[in-house]
């Protein structure tokens, strides 16, 4: 008993198969495909059953050594590149490609030379992600019938010949001192014009300034002016409302001539009628006594004689 026991437990031992998470076990029984386990708890029949192909459904990734290319305009670069692929039919993967692995190492080669066969090498450098976009749909096109999806393909490095990287490097700097030399032409041209616009809003400025304290001091001196002249019309107003006859009005008028002299050398012009006016007024104001203001001599009074009989 213990030893069928013991038999029947080897059995159970070798015949019980546990499936990891994320892979499959390709079964063939007496030699050919019978099944595809997934993960989990199994039995396989001993001596007809064999585990043919125990495949992971993880992505894995492809990194290919550099490989010469040669572009279309003949110049020779080491390229590698990395594939990002993954396994999504374990029965395809097994019987699809004696070597499936080797199959797409091969096939990334041969496929990256013939698009940058037809680039340039100018191209070649600025175009990585045209590349890989083409790399990624062929390849994923290929593999179907392996069993194999190309998530993403990279170009991992592109070297070129060391005397066209010497070139590049002396391009570079070339292009690097003709924008700085451009930067600095710029810059002087911006300020220069920056500095003439500012010169030339000081100087409107300036203008403006001078124009408006002109106006300002023209139109002072006009007010100035019309108010001595409102002052002297208000004041002959005032003697021709008091009485004043034409005589004195014209004084008055001359007396305003006087002042306007201001105590310098001028001269001052009288009319021939306006003094014959004034003579007249003065005669008649003497004979008619009419506007003599002086007041009349007081007669002497004498002492009374003594009367000597009376006395």
């Amino acid at each position: 008993m213990i030893f069928i026991a013991a038999i029947i437990v080897l059995i159970l031992f070798f015949c019980l198969k546990v499936v990891p998470q994320a892979t499959e076990f390709v079964i063939e029984r007496l030699g050919k495909y019978q099944k595809t386990w997934g993960a989990g708890l199994h039995f396989l029949i001993p001596v007809i059953d064999r585990i043919s192909k125990k495949v992971t459904l993880k992505e894995q990734v492809l990194d290919s050594p550099p490989q010469p290319v040669i572009t279309k305009d003949n110049v020779t670069m080491q390229i590698d590149t990395v594939v990002y692929f993954k396994v999504f039919d374990a029965k395809l993967f097994t019987y699809g490609a004696v070597n499936p692995i080797s199959a797409l190492s091969n096939l990334t080669a041969t496929t990256l030379r013939n698009i940058v066969g037809e680039l340039e090498l100018d191209d070649t450098l600025t175009s990585r992600d045209t590349i890989n976009g083409k790399m990624t749909e062929i390849l994923d096109c290929a593999t179907d019938q392996w069993g194999i999806k190309v998530n993403r393909v990279e170009l991992k490095n592109i070297i070129p010949p060391a005397e066209i990287q010497n070139a590049m490097e002396k391009q570079m700097k070339a292009e690097r001192d003709r924008r700085e030399t451009l930067l600095e032409a710029e810059g002087h041209k911006a300020a220069v014009i920056t500095r003439a616009e500012g010169d030339k809003q000081a100087m409107i400025l300036a203008a403006e300034g001078e124009r408006d304290a002109r106006i300002a001091r023209a139109e002072g001196e006009a007010k100035a002016v019309l108010l001595a002249r409102q002052a002297e019309a208000d004041g002959i107003a005032a003697l021709k409302a008091a009485g004043a006859d034409a005589a004195v009005l014209e004084l008055k008028k001359y007396d305003a001539l006087v002042s306007m002299s201001n105590g310098k050398a001028s001269k001052i012009i009288i009319p021939t009628d306006t003094v014959e006016m004034v003579n007249k007024n003065v005669i008649f104001s003497e004979t008619s006594g009419v506007g003599d203001v002086t007041p009349a001599a007081k007669e002497e009074t004498k002492p009374a004689k003594k009367d000597v009989c009376c006395d």
